[in-house]
Formats: structure tokens, sequence, C-alpha cells
């Protein structure tokens, strides 16, 4: 329903979009042919070296390389080395002298490294990528690092915690079993002093190392998580102008849909109903280039010769049939233009083409017709009286006239019989000239669609470009000569 809401031009519809940045030369020109929808002068470029400034792998992902981030990382962040020797001190000894005041000391701790870890980090981060790392970027980033700092210094001293209750068990039981051992208790004593000794010092150091490695770890990671997200939008942006042009040809499904549709179509299909020069005409693309880009197909690599494979499928076939059966069944629902309650019609779920398939508006085309009512009043009285289109787009013009035609109450009683009416209608008083056969076929179809049961055997249109003899001057005898019969 969203797809056929947008007139097709809906992202539903394409699938593997990142698949281009590795495709082959002729499915990046058959893509280039279609005119972006939504910036129109917007030229995309998806070359070969797009892919390679993007880092991207062949699944289309960003990919940025160990060398590019130390590289990086190593321009933004010198050769500093980190050592918090005196915090790391500070805090160790406090929570030795007073294990009570252990929160609020490794709480101080964390609150420092904050600021000489992550906020250093980031900041100077941003002095290197300005505008392109944004707020939120700057926060994640941030807040990353300082849950990996609190991580590693509430870890450090869950252990150090452990190896205190451990060594204080061991002398526990020392203590128990010193006449079997033969330990007095200032020996027990000095060996818990030393296993002690040694334990506060691994805290210490467990802190300094990890802490100074956590700074380096994170500068890397913080240039990878830049490089890659920079990428990433740039490479976002890029697939969003293949999409734009990609929606310049999905665009023109209603237009065919409308014109050639009926239930059998899908994505497999869509190919065999319409003839390949009027799809030329309509996309500036031939059904093979189309069929390429849906299912894929061998080609020849430019630069070695070698036969290669392109996998296809751009497009999602389950969206694309269920988008074509939601149209139908609208373009059904839609079709009795007789119907005065019905305050819309299926040219509102077509879009304008880059081609001549610029619809009127109905409120236009109402307004058209009660114009020419005022001009010539009764004229939808009288039996006789004949109406033209001399180039019709949708039908909507000839449509209204018709229905004008119908409801008159002089023609009503002329011809009781609805279906009589209307024939007499068709074969001798409204007609029309579509200029190619896909607007022929637009044209009619709506036009004729309106009752299943009435079968409209008999009708005055034709496909002919009247603009050449319009041109010209000898359009009053080509219409002798199309209608002389």
């Amino acid at each position: 329903m969203e797809v056929v809401r947008r007139g097709f031009m809906s992202n539903f519809l394409f699938q593997n979009i990142a698949q281009v940045f590795a495709a082959p030369q002729v499915v990046k020109d058959i893509i280039s042919v279609f005119e972006p929808v939504s910036e129109p002068n917007n030229k995309v470029s998806f070359s070969d070296e797009v892919k390679d400034e993007l880092n991207l792998n062949d699944e289309g992902e960003v990919e940025v390389p160990d060398e590019v981030v130390i590289g990086v990382a190593k321009d933004i962040f010198g050769e500093k080395v980190f050592v918090p020797a005196q915090e790391v001190q500070a805090t160790v000894q406090d929570v030795i002298k007073s294990p009570e005041k252990a929160g609020s000391a490794l709480d101080s701790l964390k609150s420092s490294m904050h600021q000489q870890i992550g906020s250093s980090i980031v900041v100077e981060a941003k002095a290197k990528y300005g505008d392109k790392m944004k707020s939120a970027d700057k926060r994640k980033l941030e807040a990353k690092i300082n849950n990996a700092t609190d991580t590693l210094i509430d870890k450090a001293y869950t252990n150090f915690t452990i190896e205190q209750k451990t060594i204080e068990q061991q002398r526990t039981e020392a203590m128990q079993n010193r006449h079997e051992t033969g330990k007095t208790t200032q020996e027990i004593q000095q060996e818990y002093n030393q296993k002690l000794e040694v334990v506060n010092n691994q805290f210490e150091e467990t802190l300094q190392a990890g802490l100074k490695e956590l700074r380096e770890v994170s500068q890397q990671e913080t240039v990878r998580t830049m490089e890659t997200t920079t990428r990433e939008r740039e490479k976002s942006t890029i697939e969003e102008g293949i999409r734009d042009h990609l929606r310049g040809f999905s665009r023109t499904i209603p237009s065919f849909l409308m014109a050639y549709g009926d239930d059998s179509v899908t994505l497999a299909t869509f190919d065999t109903i319409i003839p390949d020069n009027v799809f030329k005409e309509v996309t500036s693309i031939s059904l093979e280039q189309f069929k390429f880009l849906r299912d894929g197909g061998e080609y020849t690599d430019q630069e070695t010769g070698e036969k290669k494979e392109f996998g296809g499928q751009l497009f999602d076939p389950v969206v694309f049939d269920d988008s074509v059966k939601e149209f139908l069944a609208l373009k059904k629902k839609l079709a009795d233009y007789f119907d005065e309650k019905s305050v819309e019609d299926i040219f509102d779920y077509i879009p304008p083409q880059k081609t001549n398939q610029i619809f009127t508006p109905k409120t236009v085309v109402k307004k058209m017709v009660d114009m020419l009512e005022e001009e010539n009043p009764g004229c939808f009285d009288l039996p006789d009286k004949t109406f033209i289109d001399l180039y019709m787009k949708s039908g909507l013009y000839i449509a209204e006239i018709v229905k004008r035609l119908y409801q008159s109450d002089k023609l009503k009683q002329l011809y009781p019989d609805k279906d009589e009416r209307l024939k007499h209608i068709f074969a001798k008083q409204v007609y029309g000239l579509a200029p190619t056969e896909i607007i022929y076929k637009i044209a009619t179809s709506y036009i004729l669609g309106f009752d299943a049961d009435v079968k409209i055997t008999k009708h005055n249109f034709k496909q002919i470009d009247a603009l050449p003899y319009a041109k010209e001057g000898t359009l009053k005898e080509k219409l002798d000569e199309i209608y002389s019969e």
C-alpha cells in the first residue's frame, strides 16, 4: 500500500543496493541513464574509485584497514605515553588504608580517568574530524570509553578483594594448623604481609597497565569508529543517489500497469507484457538491460576481458508483486468514473513521467468541461453533438464528457437503456487521438474500463500523434481521412 501510495517511488522496491559498488560498469551505466527523481540535478558517482576510497569489501560494507587506523591515530594523538601514576597510587593507598571508603576512592579515580582518557581522546579526535563528528558521535564515543574505564577499574578492584580474601583465608587456616606445621604466629603473619604486599602491588600495576592500554586501544577504536562512520555516511549518500536513479525507473511502473497490466503480472513476467520500443521510450533503457538489473547475467570485464557473472536482484520480488496486486485492485476499485462519491482517480497514483505523460488533474478537467458547457449551453443534451480530444493523455477529459452525456435527461429519454445510451455515445459522439501506444492504452483502459458488464465494441479512439499535422496545418484533412468511414 505504501509503494502504491508513493507512485512506486519507494525504497521498499529495492534491495541489495550495496552490491552496486562492486557491480560491473555496465550496471552503473544502466542505472545512470535513469533520471533521478528527488534530485534531478544530482549525478551520482559510484565508480570503482569510489569503492576504493570508501574501503568497501566485495559485499559493499565499509572495512577500514588496520594500517589506516594506526596511521590516522598516530597523526591525531602522536607518540605521547600515558601513565596515570599519581592518581592510581593515591587510589590504591586509600583503598588499602580505608577499605570502607574504597567505593568513594574508586569513583574519584573513574572521574579523573574520564577526563584524562574519554574526554581527552574525543576532544583531540573532534579537532581532526570537525563537523564529521556529530554531537551524537561524540556522546557515544565518550560514553563507550568511560564505560570501558569503569569496567576495567571495577574488575581490577574485584580481583584485588578476591585475592585479599583468599590470603586472609590462608592465614586463618595456617593459624589453626600452626601446631601441626610448627610455624609461629609471627612467621604466619609475616608470610601473610608479604603476600598482601604482592597483591597490593599487583592491584596498582593492573590499574596502571590497564588504563595505559585502554587509552591506546580507545584511541584506535575512536579512529576506527570515525573512519567507518564517515565512510558509511558517504556510502549512504551515494546509495540514496542510486535509489534516486532507480526511482526514476520505478515511477514508470504504474503507467505500464495501467496500459498493459493484468492479474498475471509479476516482477518475473514484467518484461513480457511490454513491447521493447515502448519500454525504451518511457524508461530510456531496453528490456534486456532491465532484465540484467533484475536477473543478473554474464558480462565481460572491461579491463581483463574475463567473463564474469553479475547477480542482479536489485528489486525485491515480494514487495514488487504485492504492490502490483494492490495497484490493479485500486484501479478496479476506482474504475467507475460515473460514481460521484469518488473523490480520487487512479491517476492520483501514477506519477508524471519524463516523457509527455503529464496527466491533467480531475479538478482541472471538470472546470474545463464546465466552461465548455457554459460556452455551449445544452451541448450535452444533443445526440448528434460530437466532442474530440486531439491529444489524449489520461482520458479524463473524454471520460468527463461521456459522464455528462450519459447523465443528460434528454439522452436518457432518447436512450432509456443505459447500455444502448453508452454505446451510442461511444460510437457517435466522442472521439480522441493519443500520440503513443502506451498513452493510447492508458487512455482507453481508463475510458472503457468503467464497467466490465458493458461491452463497448465500437469507439472512435485512435493512436495518432496530432501535433505534426497541427503544425503543418493539415490536421482537418487528417481527421477527415481517419473518420471518413
